[in-house]
């Protein structure tokens, strides 16, 4: 396929393009039961799940921020997908409990959901200490266990340390060495992105026919099939300001997702269309959306958002929810790739 968003081969199923891979920053990397996400401030995220097939579900996510001396911040879910794994969650008054290889690590505190918490530092180093070797991680509430496996974690913890720049570090979380952390990779600051306010204009009376002949080109791409009826594509237009319109149609369709492709265009002929997306899926005038099931049952999700700046739309987000291993409706968590700090304008 000509271009193959980074987030649709984390899930390795066919899908519309988001990006390719080599236009965004940061690092997305998986194996076996976990899998890691590092974003363009260098802030990763590492989550790990239970083994596939195994039930009940359960992840932890393990944060750090870049620099020196930076703390991994440990979160658990427990899984909550369907009826049977709501009706595991722990009761009120039932503690939930780390333990590895049978020796207790304390309890973990509960969220007012009772589908999960935060885990004390003393906890999230037990747990480092122990996902490299073959250790039984469980987490349990009276006879319910939930399970969380340490395949494929120390190849995503070594690639954890690598992109930060850890690496024979006493900091690091893997290969530690003798070297202090004064020379590891600093945090880098989001861009900001300045969205520009739309106007209230209405959006002028276009040449429809003229607009479908420069749309053309992109129809029955790989990218834009279009519907193949022979039918006209609709096409919406939304004005953006005094000389720019945002244009969209429907590109693709699947068995659970669509994608509709959006372009920038002039307010009169030629129309000079700009591609922003090929796989979006809303707008609100001032930022397009794309979100995607990773599969049918929608327990996996990714995402982009571009923000109008006056000039062009910026690709201000790129995230995952994380591996489709049936924790959450909607994923377990955020996992972003590219973040930025959105000023200006609140888009409508």
């Amino acid at each position: 396929m000509r271009s193959i968003s980074w987030l649709v081969a984390l899930f390795l199923v066919p899908c519309a393009p988001l990006a390719q891979a080599d236009d965004l920053p940061g690092l997305a990397f998986s194996h076996h039961d976990w899998e890691l996400v590092c974003d363009n401030t260098r802030t990763c995220r590492a989550a790990g799940y239970q083994a596939e097939g195994e039930s009940p579900a359960v992840s932890v996510l393990l944060t750090r921020a870049a620099g020196p001396g930076a703390a991994v911040q440990g979160e658990l879910m427990l899984g909550q997908y369907d009826e049977a794994d709501q009706a595991a969650l722990p009761r009120e008054g039932v503690a939930l409990r780390l333990q590895i290889d049978d020796r207790d690590l304390g309890e973990v505190p509960l969220n007012a959901e009772r589908s999960g918490g935060r885990l004390a530092p003393a906890q999230v180093s037990a747990l480092l200490a122990a996902l490299p070797g073959s250790s039984r991680i469980e987490f349990r509430a009276g006879e319910t266990r939930w399970r969380l496996s340490d395949r494929g974690a120390s190849a995503v913890l070594l690639k954890f340390d690598e992109f930060q720049g850890r690496l024979g570090t006493r900091g690091a979380l893997l290969r530690t060495g003798e070297r202090d952390e004064s020379a590891v990779l600093p945090p880098l600051p989001p861009p900001i992105v300045v969205a520009a306010p739309l106007t209230s204009d209405p959006a002028p009376t276009l040449d429809m026919d003229q607009l479908r002949a420069e749309l053309a080109p992109f129809f029955g791409s790989e990218d834009c099939p279009g519907l193949g009826d022979g039918e006209a594509p609709e096409i919406e237009v939304k004005r953006l300001s005094a000389g720019r319109l945002l244009a969209s149609s429907l590109c693709w369709r699947g068995a659970y997702n669509e994608g509709y492709g959006f372009w920038l265009i002039r307010t009169q002929p030629p129309y000079a269309p700009k591609l922003i997306t090929e796989g979006g899926s809303s707008h609100d005038g001032g930022e397009v959306h794309a979100a995607h099931r990773g599969r049918g049952l929608g327990d996996c999700w990714r995402a982009e958002t571009w923000t109008w700046d006056g000039e062009t739309f910026v690709r201000s987000r790129a995230a995952t929810s994380g591996l489709c291993r049936l924790v959450a409706a909607g994923g377990a968590w955020d996992l972003p790739r590219l973040v930025s700090e959105v000023r200006g304008a609140t888009p409508r």
